[in-house]
């Protein structure tokens, strides 16, 4: 698609620094006349990524919204304002959780494009999990940024009234109704998206079948749809988590690890446990990965990632609970009870975000790049453990039993 097809300047590998020097607030970032790289990266569903790096080491990256996903191509039309909501939600999320979003240098309303950090010196964490690497202190990070943007972004921690502007001027319709599809609602019909390997195409069959994972799925879609609890991310997964600081042999590193929560454009105000429930996914992904291909280390490694993440959320709550804007009856039986539906809400949005990995459109390549036969094994855990957690949840929302629960499950 060219410029003249979309009505704004599409930015190329040929045109990206000439761009940068004509923007006072980035020409002074880095040197454009002594370019080391300029390179498109763009490898997700919807976007262009551009690094630039000059010959000093410095960076800065370029991100424009196309007028369509990039996944599927201009057969499924996007408004790329998508663009402003994550500078806005990024910027947002960066002043209640520093240090753990990218900096955000810039937003072009007229080209959809947002200039940020680069953040080069990472990499993503699904690709590092995937090779069995191991960064410690990550998934804890995950569970404080969860949190502080529960808390910073709520009637929690806002005034009333500026939190009911920012809910306002993200909204978010268009993004959310892909997920609404394709997260909750499509692994169940048929809509001319799903694909499995044919070994599991009984196992998709049983899923739609499954009348009690269907309902908890319709639950979980109204939560969705009508809980704005805070302006959350809403596409946190592995694949959306930069690190940085590892051991290449998988051993803790002496360079402590990093973490950034980036592509926040799904984000709007809604619940807190789908962002939890999206990390707890792809942690039992991951794990199921592990135990596909024999590693038992990595495998326990992994799925002890779903503690980490809800012990440090837990946490951060209760340490920033006495500074809720309104404690005249905001009493401390609020917060249990706030703990105690995100906790149980995670599970259900974990098993909406399993079943859709494995069924749906957009897989994880923890899954995909596996050998067919290892693959299908891997895929049916997956979806017993999602239509699993629907029942037990109930039963035992601790993530202790969800981590006993994908053990008793893993491929053998």
């Amino acid at each position: 698609m060219t410029t003249d097809d979309v009505g704004y300047q599409v930015l190329t590998a040929d045109t990206a620094a000439s761009y940068v020097a004509s923007r006072p607030e980035l020409a002074s970032l880095i040197d454009t006349t002594s370019l080391a790289r300029v390179e498109e990266v763009g490898d997700g569903n919807l976007n262009l990524v551009f690094i630039l790096t000059d010959t000093a080491g410095r960076g800065v990256v370029l991100k424009q919204a196309l007028p369509y996903m990039r996944l599927v191509g201009p057969d499924w039309p996007m408004r790329p304002d998508r663009a402003r909501l994550e500078a806005e939600i990024t910027s947002v999320h960066a002043r209640v959780a520093p240090g753990l979003v990218p900096d955000i240098y810039g937003y072009d309303p007229e080209r959809y494009l947002i200039a940020m950090e680069d953040l080069s010196d990472h990499r993503v964490w699904r690709g590092a999990l995937n090779e069995g690497l191991r960064h410690d202190g990550v998934a804890e990070a995950m569970g404080r940024y969860v949190a502080s943007v529960a808390f910073g972004t709520s009637p929690l921690g806002m005034d009333p009234e500026e939190q009911k502007r920012l809910a306002a001027s993200t909204s978010n319709g268009e993004l959310c109704r892909i997920t609404e599809d394709l997260v909750f609602t499509e692994p169940y019909v048929d809509a001319g998206r799903n694909g499995v390997l044919p070994a599991n195409e009984d196992d998709a069959a049983a899923l739609a079948a499954d009348a009690e994972m269907v309902a908890a799925m319709g639950l979980a879609k109204w939560k969705f749809m009508t809980e704005g609890e805070a302006i959350i991310h809403g596409d946190l997964h592995t694949g959306s988590v930069m690190v940085r600081g590892s051991d290449p042999d998988g051993k803790p590193g002496a360079q402590p690890s990093t973490a950034r929560a980036i592509d926040s454009e799904f984000g709007f105000c809604g619940p807190v446990a789908f962002d939890l429930g999206a990390l707890w996914a792809n942690y039992l992904i991951a794990a199921t990965r592990g135990a596909a291909l024999g590693d038992a280390v990595h495998q326990e490694w992994c799925l002890d990632l779903v503690v980490n993440t809800w012990t440090s959320f837990e946490s951060e709550i209760r340490e920033r609970w006495p500074n809720r804007v309104d404690p005249r009856v905001w009493h401390d039986d609020l917060l249990e009870h706030l703990v105690a539906h995100w906790r149980q809400d995670a599970w259900l949005f974990a098993a909406a975000k399993m079943a859709r990995r494995i069924v749906g459109l957009a897989k994880t390549s923890d899954i995909e790049t596996l050998d067919p036969d290892v693959r299908a094994l891997a895929a049916r855990a997956v979806l017993s453990t999602a239509r699993s957690a629907v029942r037990e949840r109930i039963v035992d929302s601790s993530p202790t039993a969800l981590v006993e629960l994908a053990r008793s499950l893993q491929p053998t």
